[in-house]
C-alpha cells in the first residue's frame, strides 16, 4: 500500500531525485527521464479519457491501462542491480502485454482496412490518443536507449511498443470505428 503524507521533501533541490530502491539520480538521468516520460504518457491517456465516457468498453481498457503505467514506472524506477532484493519489486509481466495484443484485436476487427496513413485528429478522444501514443513512443525510444546501457526488462519493452499500437487502434475506434478518421493525401497542397 501506497502512503503519501508529504508532498515534498526537499531532497530533490539538489537536483537529484531517488529510485525507489533507494539510489539517487540526476533528474535527467536516462531512467528518470523514461519513467518521467511513461507519467506524461499516462497524463495525456487520462486527457483522452474526459472524451471516452460514451464508449465504456474503451474507458475501462485505457483506465487498465492508466494502472499498467503506473506498474510500468514502478518497474523503471527499481533497477536491477543484479542483486537479490529485500523485497519483490512490481515488474511488467507479459500477460500485460498480451492482453493489449487482445484488446487490440478486438478493437481492429470493427475497423474498415486503412487504405492511406490516418493524420492524428477526428474526434476529441481520437486527438489525445493520437497524442498518447506519440509521448508513448518517446517513451519507447528512451527506454531502448536506456536498456543499452542497463537493464530493462524484456517484457516492460514489449508493453510499451504494444501500448502505442493499442493507442493507434483505440484511435480509430474513438473515430467512429474508424469512419471519422482524417486520411493523409499524398501532394495534395502542392
Amino acid at each position: 500500500m501506497v502512503k503519501l503524507n508529504k508532498i515534498y521533501t526537499r531532497t530533490g533541490d539538489d537536483g537529484t531525485t531517488g529510485l525507489v530502491s533507494g539510489p539517487r539520480r540526476e533528474k535527467f538521468d536516462l531512467r528518470v527521464e523514461a519513467y518521467g516520460t511513461i507519467d506524461e504518457t499516462n497524463a495525456t491517456v487520462g486527457m483522452a479519457r474526459l472524451h471516452t465516457a460514451g464508449l465504456a468498453p474503451l474507458d475501462a481498457m485505457l483506465l487498465r491501462i492508466q494502472n499498467d503505467l503506473f506498474d510500468l514506472g514502478a518497474d523503471l524506477a527499481t533497477p536491477d542491480d543484479g542483486k537479490p532484493p529485500e523485497y519483490e519489486p512490481l515488474r511488467i509481466v507479459a500477460a500485460q502485454a498480451t492482453r493489449l495484443e487482445e484488446e487490440i484485436d478486438a478493437l481492429n476487427a470493427n475497423l474498415s482496412p486503412l487504405k492511406s496513413f490516418v493524420l492524428p485528429g477526428g474526434s476529441p478522444a481520437a486527438a489525445y490518443l493520437h497524442l498518447a501514443r506519440t509521448v508513448s513512443r518517446r517513451a519507447e525510444r528512451q527506454m531502448v536507449e536506456l536498456s543499452r546501457q542497463e537493464p530493462v526488462s524484456a517484457a516492460a519493452l514489449t508493453y510499451v511498443n504494444r501500448l502505442s499500437d493499442f493507442l493507434f487502434v483505440a484511435a480509430r475506434a474513438a473515430n467512429d470505428d474508424g469512419r471519422a478518421d482524417i486520411l493523409w493525401v499524398p501532394g495534395q497542397h502542392r
